[in-house]
């Protein structure tokens, strides 16, 4: 159905694409398999007409393709969802398929499309309302907009950009349902991921894509994720050993931390525990269930009801952001895009954002660029942070690499407390090893750090305790040599609740 061949793209010095070639049958999901910044999406906006290639050729049903832009696209039968949805919220879902769509004619028939919508939603299990405003809907439901959107515009190709980075389990598994209803009724996928398992469980061949050019092509049946793991990378992962060492003293003490949401609906229920130095305390659970609340309490961006916050002794629950960051904490919000860097602003900036009234930064009443400019190349280098210089803007850079700046600046200043929420959510397993690693050495190092994330295996490699919230509550806290996965299931279901021993929670004030 679609062949890609000698595919190149550049920006500047950096080579996103190399002689790519890509071939994907009818009927078949092809796993577009790569690290952060790997050209997997450069490639696929190509294809869409999104971005013009500097060399190579397309051809889509035997015939030669030439895209100048997305409607030339969707003209062809191709389809695309990107990664950040390209809704509008405050519009229905009804409304959001008819946008743009010029098939449609110059009389609009809002009625003739929603039937049209409620009859594929039912065909394609979509569960969709026609009527419903996709700012009310979950991230899951607003996916199959989209979908639903290709679909009823007739696309044989549909693309699907990181589609799972944001969901549940269950809305991933519903997907994957989808994809293969697709398949099934002759339509051809390209998944772009980089989560191995999800694409050997929903798609039958993969390509493999590192540092802009092919590392290799697999049929599904017979890869391993330690095969798939090693053309991604080009190396061996191997987990890193952990190192014995006694805590120090409390760093961070939360105790009866209560917070409500907009609507007075208290979300957060009176948590309590302590961090010491040299420690890690891991919070797992299923997503939705007070985490976010209770990072935020935390970081000062929502006030606590209720209950106290203390960073190295000193009383911080009504503390400005920036008083807490005197305070010793750094903070890895959980969107990096939106609230960990301000993409149209340079890496060196960004890099300066938080401490932009302090040295080097500052020299006098002047911001110093000398400086911001020394202290960004120092980083880029520590980092590993792929990007053309200091001054290439935050938002021309992979998921992965985004987030190496926001643990260069929230790291990189040595803080004595590190919050870090969903610090490896939608990175490849190279990128996932390095912030780990990260994490690992400023604990060692004698940070206390807070590592929340809906990842139960990757909690239990890196946490020195572990607690369960769920509900706005901990439900439990165990040393990690004495977590039991099925006592901790049964507490993110909420079926199982432990009272922590007073030696897990250290001696909360």
């Amino acid at each position: 159905m679609l062949e890609m061949r000698g595919v190149s793209k550049s920006y500047g010095a950096v080579r996103a694409n190399r002689s790519v070639d890509l071939t994907v049958p009818a009927a078949r999901i092809v796993g577009l398999l790569g690290e952060n910044g790997s050209g997997k999406t450069t490639l696929m906006n190509i294809l869409f007409g999104m971005v013009a290639a500097d060399a190579g050729a397309i051809a889509f049903k035997g015939r030669p393709l030439h895209v100048r832009s997305p409607r030339d696209a969707i003209a062809a039968g191709i389809g695309m969802v990107h990664q950040h949805f390209m809704l509008v919220p405050a519009m229905t879902v009804t409304e959001n398929v008819m946008l743009g769509w010029r098939e449609l004619g110059r009389w609009l028939a809002p009625a003739v499309v929603a039937s049209r919508v409620k009859a594929a939603s039912a065909e394609y299990g979509l569960d969709l309302d026609p009527e419903a405003r996709v700012g009310d809907l979950p991230l899951g439901l607003q996916q199959r907009v989209e979908i639903l959107k290709a679909i009823l515009r007739g696309a044989e190709l549909l693309v699907l950009d990181e589609p799972t980075s944001n969901l549940s389990p269950p809305e991933v598994a519903a997907l994957l349902g989808i994809l293969r209803r697709l398949r099934d009724e002759g339509r051809s996928v390209v998944f772009i991921t980089h989560k191995l398992g999800e694409v050997l469980e929903v798609c039958d061949e993969v390509v493999v894509l590192r540092d802009g050019a092919v590392a290799g092509t697999r049929p599904v049946a017979g890869a391993s994720r330690e095969d798939l793991a090693r053309l991604m990378v080009g190396r061996e992962l191997t987990p890193r050993g952990r190192v014995a060492a006694a805590a120090g003293g409390e760093r961070l003490v939360v105790a009866d931390l209560a917070a409500r949401d907009p609507a007075d609906v208290e979300r957060l229920r009176g948590v309590s525990f302590s961090v010491r130095s040299g420690e890690i305390l891991g919070i797992a659970g299923v997503d939705g269930n007070g985490q976010a609340e209770l990072a935020d309490a935390i970081g000062g961006l929502i006030p606590a009801a209720r209950g106290s916050v203390w960073i190295d002794g000193a009383d911080v629950t009504h503390a400005t952001v920036a008083a807490r960051r005197r305070a010793g904490l750094a903070h890895i919000p959980a969107d990096r895009s939106t609230t960990g860097l301000v993409g149209a602003m340079t890496i060196a900036e960004n890099l300066a954002l938080r401490d932009v009234d302090l040295a080097p930064f500052r020299r006098g009443p002047w911001l110093d660029a000398g400086a911001t400019r020394d202290v960004a190349l120092e980083r880029i280098a520590r980092f590993a942070i792929r990007a053309g210089g200091p001054a290439a803007p935050a938002r021309t850079l992979s998921g992965g690499n985004q987030q190496k700046v926001v643990l260069a600046r929230e790291i990189g200043g040595e803080p004595r407390v590190l919050l870090a929420v969903q610090p490896t959510r939608g990175l490849d397993p190279g990128a996932t090893r390095f912030v780990i690693d990260q994490i690992l050495d400023l604990r060692d190092r004698g940070g206390a750090v807070l590592y929340v994330s809906t990842e139960l295996d990757e909690v239990l490699e890196v946490a020195d305790r572990l607690g369960v919230m769920f509900g706005g509550r901990l439900v439990g806290l165990v040393r990690r040599e004495e977590a039991d996965l099925t006592r901790i299931g049964l507490m993110m279901a909420g079926t199982l609740e432990e009272a922590p021993a007073p030696e897990a929670l250290y001696g909360v004030r």
